[in-house]
């Protein structure tokens, strides 16, 4: 049956029944209960998602978190348990705030509403009755008229002007036209089969009677749900690079312990025992405890100013994956345009018109030239626009308390005809009331046009009613006869027919949707039918009377170029992927400047199914365009991008985006006109729909990179500082009294640098961010330049830094002429100034890294107050280490005299100087190259 199903399109409505061994009078009860049995019930199968507890346990068993643990363990066995309890809270903390920023999300995106109906109507044994549509079975003939939602996938058997909202599936807000014909063409792709119906679409105007074909998962609908469920999530970038780098830096902690061990051991001639406690030590004291917290506020402040920003995430390592993104594949309705027909031009034999105002609130002039003009100034316009509303059924209505925007009822299309007449200064309501309708000659797609006939207030020439025509321009001009010009009817010449070809072409080539508008006056000799009924298509639509041609988008958004703009200065590519025509969406890309050629490739839905994976991704490398795909061909695009390398990103509101949505890197789904099913598959939706937010979001991401990094500098700095007091003291063989005791290394570690580190993870975008392309994937966070820095550049000269503060204490007391001190106060007034040396050089520095190039006095030195918390914070903490007498036992330090501590104020001077002279000479040389 399931082949014969597929092409049940192409059989008349009685096979269609006979196919699916039902009729008029439905099934029966006995059919409706074996298929129950045969085909399950009418539901979509639910992928069971992961256990609550098992979400909250992964965030404690990554690489990172593991290395913790371990660390905290050494701790204990080195004999330092506070030590260890405080890296294992440090681990517990970051874990439970991870989850519940997570947690928060997913729950403030949670499905409020089921996308298929809960109710259907059908004809079972020759009754109509309302069932649960879980119990639709194929074969049922189902009853479905306007705002109805459509339950399941059927072949239509008898239409009534049906008009289908298909976004759900085809991503595209217009309304389909269907009918119950038999459709033998073989170029249509499942969505475009006008006699189809699908489940989780709705009707938008007209009835029809359907008979069930497929159910639950097997629907298209279905297909698609299961598409996305068997998408598996794989790791972000963040996360890669996180593994990566806690390899390399349990790699650095261990080499480091092994060094000091065996120097240790064999130069200092320590016991094993005490060599070992201070060779662990010396490993918990590189392994970054901040990092996992620090990660975490760093996204997690990200997703707050996204929130701000209309953008809001679901998982936090989400955020970064956008900074590295390199392709974003864009739909076009809605995300890149407004999704708000508006008529742009009019034109009139021998006339032009420009229209200005955009979407549906009636606010714009008609523009003759550069002149205003109003229907009273030009009968002709006034026929036009008056024709072209009155011949349709949408309405606008106005903001409300519920919607704080212009909404249509209808077609899109229909809608913006009757904005353009309030435009123009026509009272649609009055012209309503003068001119009432009589008769409606529905569209349908093979006259491809409709009419609708009205009693006029007045007779003309005799005639007491008049007939309106709107439609394809071709299919309306050759229904004329005569042309309006001047309010007069003249013969239409042979000239003027090619003359409106060429205006309807113009249009086209632009993009524009064009409509023609034509009328016809009614009189007693036109020989029709006493009864309006008899009104007939063929009786009505000849010797037409052509009025003029209508021109339609859906504009762009105005902050969408800009945006466009920056995607391409940051060396992002943007991909068109829309269910539109090749050619609108052509212009839409050009007018935005997503493709800057003069012909880009435009691969539509049929051409994309026949080519291989290699002609796809060689294809890929030019500018391109894809128009009319089906979802798993949105699906495979993606697949072929990640296949070269990139990170995509992917915006979708339909349930046809939901597998390309949840197999990207990063997955975008539209707030207010997505479905459930997208933004249940996306990581991010965007609250207004504005492709621009994603931009902001990308600029974002990059931040939060940025961030980790300049927290790595930070925390690697303090790191080389730490070491070589110890190395002095190793390699002296104990001659140099060791100037840092562990403990002392631990206080910095997780606590004096604690807070200024976590600050660094709330800088905001540093200027210019948007200026650079995207990482690359094969660049890790530790890379050369951040060790160069770290340990050669502000490690180096922190070292030198503390090493002169301990030595300016042994000075005061004595060295060289005394020995240096190896014990006493004095002793331990030298490793309390190495100590605070240390300190106080890292105010400066985490004042230095807050920027990469820019100066920080630009930046300004108090503008994050994380930071300006975090240096307050850690002067109260080595002070209290220096003067409460339980942390001076703790950490073996005493009171430092007051000369001691102008030392210490001036040790940020000559890091924040330095650093200054190095990036003026980065910025210079920079403005040289030309900005590389």
């Amino acid at each position: 049956m399931n082949n014969s199903v597929e092409t049940i399109h192409t059989l008349s409505e009685e096979e269609a029944c006979r196919l699916l061994d039902s009729g008029p009078m439905g099934l029966s009860t006995n059919q409706v209960s074996e298929r129950q049995q045969k085909y399950g019930r009418n539901v979509l199968a639910k992928k069971k998602g992961k256990p609550v507890i098992l979400v909250f346990l992964s965030n404690f068993v990554s690489l990172m978190a593991i290395l913790l643990w371990v660390g905290g363990l050494i701790a204990f066995v080195a004999g330092t348990p506070v030590l260890g309890f405080a890296i294992w809270l440090v681990n517990i903390i970051n874990g439970v705030f991870s989850f519940w920023q997570e947690f928060r999300a997913s729950k403030a995106t949670e499905a409020l509403k089921k996308m298929l109906p809960s109710y259907a109507r059908v004809i079972r044994d020759g009754k109509e009755s309302q069932i649960s549509a879980e119990d639709l079975v194929p074969g049922d003939i189902m009853l479905v008229e306007e705002g109805d939602k459509i339950s399941a996938d059927a072949r239509l058997l008898a239409s009534n002007d049906l008009q289908v909202n298909q976004s759900t599936l085809n991503g595209e807000s217009n309304p389909v036209r269907k009918m119950h014909d038999p459709i033998v063409k073989e170029d249509l792709s499942r969505f475009e089969i006008p006699n189809l119906i699908f489940a989780g679409t709705s009707v938008a105007s007209g009835t029809a009677r359907a008979v069930v074909t497929t159910i639950g998962m097997q629907t298209e609908f279905g297909k698609i749900a299961s598409l996305t469920q068997t998408t598996k999530e794989e790791q972000s970038p963040l996360q890669k690079e996180l593994d990566i780098l806690t390899k390399q830096i349990s790699g650095i902690a261990i080499s480091i312990g092994v060094v000091f061990f065996i120097a240790a051991l064999f130069f200092v001639k320590q016991p094993f025992a005490q060599a070992f406690i201070f060779a662990l030590g010396m490993i918990v004291a590189f392994i970054p405890e901040g990092l996992l917290p620090t990660v975490t506020l760093s996204l997690a402040m990200a997703v707050q100013r996204m929130a701000k920003e209309h953008a809001l995430v679901k998982r936090l390592s989400a955020v970064e994956t956008l900074g590295c993104t390199t392709v974003i594949c864009s739909d076009k309705t809605g995300t890149l345009t407004q999704n708000e027909m508006t008529v742009c031009h009019a034109w009139l034999p021998g006339q032009e018109f420009d229209v200005t105002g955009l979407g549906y609130a009636p606010e714009g002039k008609i523009l003759a030239g550069e002149e205003p003009i109003t229907a009273a100034d030009n009968l002709d316009l006034k026929m036009l626009f008056s024709a072209a509303a009155l011949c349709s059924n949408a309405r606008v209505l106005p903001p409300n308390e519920e919607n704080d925007h212009y909404t249509v009822l209808g077609d899109p299309t229909e809608a913006c005809l009757g904005v353009v007449a309030q435009k123009a200064g026509i009272d649609l309501k009055q012209q309503v009331s003068l001119t009432p309708r009589l008769r409606e000659l529905p569209f349908d797609s093979r006259r491809k046009r409709m009419s609708t006939i009205h009693q006029l207030e007045k007779p003309v020439n005799g005639c007491r009613r008049i007939a309106y025509i709107k439609g394809a321009p071709k299919e309306v001009m050759e229904l004329c006869t005569s042309v309006l010009k001047n309010g007069e009817r003249i013969e239409m010449t042979k000239e003027q027919r090619t003359k409106i070809m060429e205006e309807n072409d113009k249009y086209a080539a632009n993009g524009l949707r064009v409509l023609a508008v034509a009328c016809r006056y009614l009189g007693e000799n036109d020989n029709l039918p006493a009864a309006m009924s008899a009104y007939t298509p063929e009786l009505i639509e000849q010797e037409m009377t052509f009025i003029g041609l209508v021109a339609m988008m859906d504009p762009p958004r105005p902050e969408v170029a800009d945006a466009v703009e920056q995607c391409h200065k940051a060396n992002i590519r943007i991909i068109m992927i829309t269910g539109d025509y090749g050619l609108t969406a052509e212009s839409i890309a050009k007018r935005i400047g997503i493709v800057t050629g003069d012909h880009p490739r435009i691969i539509a839905g049929n051409e994309l199914e026949k080519m291989s994976d290699e002609q796809l991704k060689e294809a890929l490398r030019d500018e391109v365009i894809f128009a009319r795909v089906a979802p798993e061909q949105k699906y495979q695009v993606v697949v072929a991008l990640q296949e070269l390398g990139h990170v995509v990103a992917v915006t979708g509101d339909g349930v046809n985006d939901a597998p390309a949505l949840k197999k990207a890197d990063i997955g975008v789904a539209m707030g207010m006109s997505g479905t459930d099913v997208a933004k249940e598959a996306a990581e991010m939706i965007l609250t207004d729909d504005n492709f621009a937010s994603i931009v902001k979001a990308i600029k974002e991401g990059r931040a939060v990179y940025s961030n980790i990094r300049k927290f790595l500098l930070y925390i690697f700095n303090s790191n080389m500082a730490e070491a070589v007091p110890s190395a002095a003291f190793l390699f002296s063989k104990g001659g140099i009294p060791l100037p840092l005791t562990v403990m002392q290394i631990l206080s910095i570690d997780l606590g004096t640098d604690m807070l200024p580190a976590l600050g660094l993870g709330t800088e905001l975008p540093e200027e210019g961010i948007m200026d650079r392309p995207p990482r690359s994937k094969k660049e890790t966070l530790l890379n050369k330049r951040l060790i160069s820095l770290a340990f050669f550049w502000y490690g180096l000269i922190e070292a030198i830094i503390s090493m002169g503060g301990y030595l300016f204490v042994n000075i005061m007391h004595g060295w060289p002429s005394a020995p240096l001190a190896s014990s006493g106060i004095v002793y331990q007034q030298a490793t309390t100034m190495a100590l605070a040396s240390i300190v106080f050089c890292q105010i400066g520095v985490v004042q230095c890294a807050r920027t990469e190039q820019q100066s920080i006095f630009k930046a300004g030195l108090f503008t994050n107050r994380h930071i300006t918390f975090g240096i307050i914070f850690e002067i109260f903490l080595i002070c209290a280490i220096m003067f409460v007498p339980f942390l001076q036992g703790v950490f073996q330090t005493a009171p430092i005299d007051p000369i001691d501590w102008i030392y210490l104020i001036c040790c940020p001077i000559p890091i924040v100087a330095l650093d200054e002279l190095r990036k003026f000479f980065s910025r210079r040389n920079k403005k040289i190259n030309g900005g590389k």
